[in-house]
């Protein structure tokens, strides 16, 4: 997410730089959000394919009369995120409530972090969208953003739209953008389909895998992959067992391998008996689409057969997870 990004203003904003007192949120309101992972790309969807999984962050806020932020901070990156005003959510609450002419006295948050960072599960995406919806929950009924501004909104907040659409809306979400706004569907996803993620320990970050991408590529991969990228849709909903195939990617993964060489190798494997296996988003997570359960069992069983005879010294975690099929969820709890 960049500083630097603007949020649109609404007439209350207008009115308010006029000279009108900027008016405040009410004191003592109480908002949860919950906001599912999400894995994009998906192979060959680059950017615009991504999938809603059942790993779920969650905040707590609450508005004070009394100036001032308080943050508090459990599971992952509690001993390395800031606790103060430049929280990615805090920043993206009080951005979002600024752009409809209003503004925050005191704030409390509490999150409840279990996505890992760094990974390519949507971990940013994720706290984007809990601070709009958490920001958007606060304003008067009258104001608040309806569904298409929420999701233009988090896309360009999050720089585009293929985590922050699963995350917002559950299930598979196809994004694009058109005449400067960011739009998306969902289609359905079989519920055959179980994802298993296997997570390192090492992370690395969206920007550094943008910068391995070349500027062009061939006008026969653009073409195969946006084939693929079709199958993969068609897979996804009606026909798993085209997983393998709809899965293919000529865009993105092998430009990235070498900053992710034993994601890489173990996509490979996996790809190789039959899984179908990508790189989650910008990596270095391996996500398989699995067919079953059994199918399940066995992209598990060769995970852990290839890390040991790989010898890894790096710690891995297997998630055997759900597709979700809600998307983030926001309660209004009575004021206290």
């Amino acid at each position: 997410m960049s500083d630097s990004a603007a949020l649109p203003r609404t007439e209350a904003g207008t009115a308010s730089r006029a000279g009108t007192a900027t008016p405040a949120v009410a004191a003592g309101q109480d908002v949860t959000v919950r906001v599912p992972a999400t894995s994009a790309n998906l192979g060959p969807g680059f950017d615009s394919l991504g999938l809603a999984v059942g790993l779920y962050d969650t905040v707590r806020v609450r508005t004070s009369a009394e100036p001032g932020t308080l943050v508090s901070i459990s599971g992952e990156g509690a001993a390395t995120l800031p606790t103060d005003d430049t929280h990615l959510v805090v920043r993206t609450i009080r951005e979002t409530v600024e752009s409809a002419g209003f503004r925050l006295q005191g704030l409390q948050l509490e999150a409840e972090n279990v996505i890992p960072h760094g990974r390519g599960l949507g971990s940013s995406a994720s706290a984007i969208v809990s601070g709009v919806l958490a920001g958007n929950a606060l304003l008067p009924a009258g104001l608040r953003l309806n569904a298409a501004a929420l999701l233009d909104l988090c896309s360009r907040l999050e720089g585009h739209p293929d985590n922050v659409a699963p995350a917002l809306a559950g299930g598979l979400a196809v994004s694009w953008e058109e005449e400067g706004k960011f739009r998306s569907v969902t289609a359905p996803v079989h519920a055959d389909i179980i994802p298993v993620a296997a997570v390192p320990a090492t992370e690395l970050s969206t920007e550094s895998a943008r910068g391995l991408l070349p500027a062009q590529v061939p006008h026969a991969d653009a073409a195969a992959n946006s084939g693929r990228a079709a199958l993969l849709i068609h897979a996804l909903s009606s026909e798993p067992a085209l997983l393998p195939a709809g899965t293919v990617d000529f865009l993105h993964q092998d430009y990235r391998a070498a900053a992710m060489a034993p994601s890489a190798a173990l996509m490979k494997h996996l790809r190789a008996n039959g899984i179908a296996a990508v790189i989650s988003g910008a990596g270095p997570t391996v996500m398989a689409l699995a067919h079953g359960a059994a199918s399940a069992q066995r992209a598990q069983t060769l995970i852990a057969e290839h890390l040991e005879a790989a010898e890894s010294s790096e710690f891995w975690r297997v998630l055997r997870l759900s597709v979700d099929r809600d998307g983030a969820r926001v309660e209004e709890h009575q004021r206290y």
